[in-house]
């Protein structure tokens, strides 16, 4: 592995002092794009979620840790992030969906960062959605990768630039490493391109920055079950793709979760290559768990139970968690924890 570098970075603010509480369920906190980290040294859970500059004192947003040894009590918000002022994204205007991967020996958080003060490129007015009543122009968003020697943080920049092409509008940013090259797998936002996309891009040993050319794997539209929502005279049609998870079942098949919205909530569904491969081709399944649950993601207890964790609903959403089946051809769900 090529030797990690860290961008000169003005000196990171101090973590905000955060009320700790202890012994909540998930049902007593607010949680949104949940990602849990199975900390095997320690024996203990981490369960990562964005916090807003509200949470952080009014300054910036970051993201926050709860730990637990049973899945059912949680202690935190621990900080373990804070948007530094000089990247390109916008401190005050927060983090989406953060993940914890262990990779070589370091610890790296993947974070969807944004900027709406910096306008991207676009083809035709004509050809922009309609987003809560106006045209929705698009502006900076993708994921960036940071790196930390625990889980606790504090994590700090690879670079300064998305992993994803900055002039593309992309979101939840996930990693995967298939034979020996890590890939970081996102999604390509409605917004910009109408029928959005889910995409790959391969990373540089030391995953600060891609090493080649993104490639896409599906678009939104080719679910079934997927409609546009109701339009208006002139409004176009859009496609949402949201919250990839890769996951390989025990006979090597590759599944991705991910979300979208079938009749105006929000599901979380898998996709299926093919040909057990990243490139695929990708063929569409059935919905895994609706009633406006989504964005999920796989993870093993350290009983060695396959689980689930999603939010539900979309908004003012708690974190929820269900065992699985991991049948060998797909997963489905055992029960609710």
């Amino acid at each position: 592995m090529s030797k990690l570098w860290w961008l000169p970075m003005v000196a990171a603010p101090l973590f905000a002092q955060l009320p700790i509480k202890t012994g909540m369920q998930l049902s007593e906190f607010y949680v949104h794009d949940p990602f849990i980290l199975a900390y095997k040294p320690s024996q203990t859970y981490y369960l990562y979620n964005a916090a807003g500059p509200r949470q952080f004192g009014g300054h910036r947003g970051g993201v926050v840790a709860y730990k637990s040894k049973d899945l059912l009590h949680w202690d935190g918000p621990y900080p373990v992030f804070e948007i530094p002022d000089d990247l390109w994204a916008d401190p005050m205007q927060g983090v989406w969906a953060p993940e914890v991967h262990f990779y070589h020996g370091k610890y790296y958080l993947l974070a969807t960062l944004h900027n709406s003060n910096k306008p991207l490129p676009y083809a035709d007015e004509d050809k922009l959605p309609t987003y809560q009543g106006r045209k929705a122009k698009p502006h900076m968003r993708g994921t960036e990768i940071f790196v930390a020697d625990t889980p606790d943080g504090p994590f700090k920049p690879l670079g300064n630039s998305p992993a994803p092409p900055a002039d593309r509008m992309t979101l939840d940013g996930t990693f995967y490493v298939e034979d020996g090259t890590p890939y970081m797998i996102y999604a390509h936002e409605w917004l910009q391109v109408l029928d959005g996309t889910m995409e790959a891009v391969p990373l540089k040993p030391d995953l600060s920055a891609a090493a080649g050319e993104p490639f896409l794997l599906f678009h939104a539209s080719e679910a079934p079950w997927v409609k546009p929502r109701e339009l208006k005279p002139g409004e176009l049609a859009t496609y949402v793709t949201d919250g990839p998870f890769l996951y390989q079942t025990k006979t090597g098949k590759l599944l991705m979760l991910w979300s979208s919205y079938r009749d105006g909530l929000y599901v979380e569904t898998l996709a299926y290559s093919t040909s057990g491969k990243l490139r695929g081709p990708w063929k569409q399944g059935d919905v895994l768990v609706g009633n406006d649950s989504g964005h999920g993601m796989l993870f093993h207890s350290f009983d060695g139970k396959l689980m689930l964790a999603l939010h539900q609903p979309f908004r003012q959403a708690h974190g929820k968690l269900f065992e699985m089946e991991d049948t060998g051809d797909t997963i489905r769900v055992k029960q609710q924890i």
